[in-house]
């Protein structure tokens, strides 16, 4: 077995570093277990080190608080375990036994042992979960009590623990990678985890993750700096965290926005409650996980912004017909695709947006009377943008995506449709999957506020169509079209590049590279025929 990997000087001292340093760690408990029990562990991990670091982050500033004001250390060790100058700061309660410098000074050497009155690595860290949990009654439930089954090595999970502490997660201004908050890095990491474990389990990956291009996507497009933010099928809360960079990046707090979800998934459900509380964020995603279409969570919610990647053409889903969320019609029993578009548009405000990834086929599928529910949208005029996406965006899935955008308020664009075709954009990550850069989503989102006459901190840039990317259609223009939605079919072909090589010149250069073609012939010709000369 490899030796425990020690804290030293040389421990990951950038992003990456860090990251590829804590994968390969992570990986080596990667055996009997199966894939989504992995994940658990390690994603325990990575929430249960964010909790100690942020909460000795806050013990130290009591200290220094109470020093300045002149406190004694009889006083401040009685003052420092008041667990209101915690939670009333939003972190977490950390009893002793689940803190991380007690789990990494405990968990070296220890194995488990029938007749050993010394705990295993695993029955501590279950322990320390325990006591989380019965600390913050919001998590109760939520994190993992897996690490002391038979099928994880104990040994490599104590090597684990001991390369986390080595990662020296520190306080900002205090070292660490690049200097920044231990929830900044355990969050990026968080992240980086969830993506790496989609990008493993292949199509199941998909149920938790969404590419973080087409998150991005429907962020920088409808821009939720406050209010009520909503997902109906949040996965692992991609889109809310996604949100609150955004918030970040353009200097406002994350507390400016409110966060609902609902997630089918137990284990998904527990992952988004993690994440939530990894990067700050206060979120509601109910009680416990459930099935949105047989029980909404959140019945009475009317959001501000809802973001939403839910599941492709789901054949069996829970249907009913009288069900008062299907203003448009009822839903086709064999495709779930218009009962999530209008699950969506029920729980918008009056002046409400929403961004939803869908399959491409509900552009301008008529089966099951998706057509006429389709119909009724557009006529409502809640339909503000399409977006068709490049193809292989998503590891999970071949199927072509986009992305529906609604609006209960269009002002000065009421009654058209914005229609965009991305699907030339994009870059090649690897064999298998196709990313979208910064300038491409900026381009899209930037296409969007111009079209609507929004912009952040100058005035807009004026709208103005461009062939084969971009078209404002009336909805006169869609209803010819059979109520088709599909962006190619009204953006139009690129525009050619202008040929500026005068017809001479062009003529002249196209001579001599057919002439050197033809000579290149001969001469291969002749090879040919010597070597067929030589074997006569």
């Amino acid at each position: 077995m490899p030796r425990a990997l020690k804290a030293s000087p040389q421990a990951p001292s950038t992003m990456k570093e860090l990251k590829d340093t804590l994968w390969k760690a992570a990986d080596k408990l990667r055996g009997s277990m199966d894939a989504s029990q992995y994940k658990d562990v390690i994603l325990g991990l990575v929430f249960l080190k964010y909790v100690s670091d942020a909460f000795d982050e806050r013990r130290a500033h009591i200290r220094d608080e109470l020093t300045a004001d002149g406190y004694d250390e009889e006083q401040i060790a009685e003052l420092i375990d008041d667990t209101d100058e915690y939670t009333g700061r939003g972190v977490f309660w950390v009893p002793a036994n689940a803190r991380w410098e007690f789990l990494a000074e405990n968990a070296k050497g220890l194995r488990p042992s029938m007749d050993s009155a010394e705990k295993s690595v695993g029955a501590l860290v279950d322990e320390a979960m325990d006591a989380v949990m019965q600390a913050n009654p919001q998590l109760s439930g939520t994190l993992p009590r897996i690490f002391n089954r038979d099928n994880v090595d104990q040994r490599r999970l104590g090597e684990l623990i001991d390369l986390f502490n080595s990662a020296r997660f520190t306080a900002q201004g205090q070292g660490g990678v690049d200097g920044r908050r231990a929830r900044d890095l355990l969050g990026e990491v968080y992240e980086y985890f969830l993506e790496k474990f989609a990008a493993a389990e292949g199509k199941r990956g998909g149920e938790f993750y969404t590419p973080a291009g087409v998150v991005r996507v429907l962020v920088e497009m409808l821009q939720p700096t406050r209010g009520r933010v909503y997902d109906p099928a949040c996965g692992s809360g991609g889109m809310f965290v996604q949100a609150e960079k955004f918030i970040d990046a353009h200097h406002g707090e994350g507390s400016d926005i409110s966060v609902y979800g609902q997630e089918l998934n137990e284990r998904t459900w527990r992952m988004a409650k993690m994440n939530l509380a990894i990067h700050g964020l206060n979120g509601n995603l109910a009680s416990r996980w459930g099935d949105t279409f047989a029980r909404d969570l959140h019945p009475d919610l009317q959001a501000d912004f809802v973001m939403a990647n839910p599941p492709f053409n789901i054949k069996d889903w829970a249907r009913s017909e009288d069900d008062p969320r299907w203003r448009f019609g009822v839903p086709p029993a064999g495709n779930a695709n218009y009962a999530w578009i209008q699950h969506v548009l029920s729980k918008l405000a009056p002046s409400g947006q929403a961004g939803v990834v869908m399959a491409n086929g509900s552009m301008s599928s008529n089966s099951g009377g998706e057509g006429k529910i389709r119909a009724e949208i557009v006529e409502a005029d809640l339909v503000s943008c399409m977006v068709a996406l490049p193809t292989q965006l998503f590891r999970s899935t071949g199927i072509p995506v986009c992305v529906w955008f609604f609006a209960k308020d269009k002002g000065a664009r009421a009654g058209e449709v914005l229609f965009i075709d991305a699907r030339n954009l994009g870059h090649m990550v690897d064999r298998a999957e196709r990313a979208l850069s910064d300038e491409d989503i900026a381009r899209i989102a930037e296409t969007f506020h111009a079209w609507r006459g929004v912009g952040s901190d100058a005035a807009p840039e004026e709208y103005v169509d461009v062939a084969g990317f971009c078209y404002s259609a009336p909805l006169a223009e869609v209803k010819a079209a059979d109520y088709s939605l599909t962006p190619g079919r009204y953006v139009g072909a690129a525009a050619a590049a202008d040929d500026v090589e005068p017809i001479e010149e062009k003529l002249a250069r196209l001579r001599a590279l057919l002439e050197a073609q033809f000579a290149e012939a001969a001469r291969s010709a002749e090879v040919v025929r010597q070597q067929l000369g030589r074997l006569s």
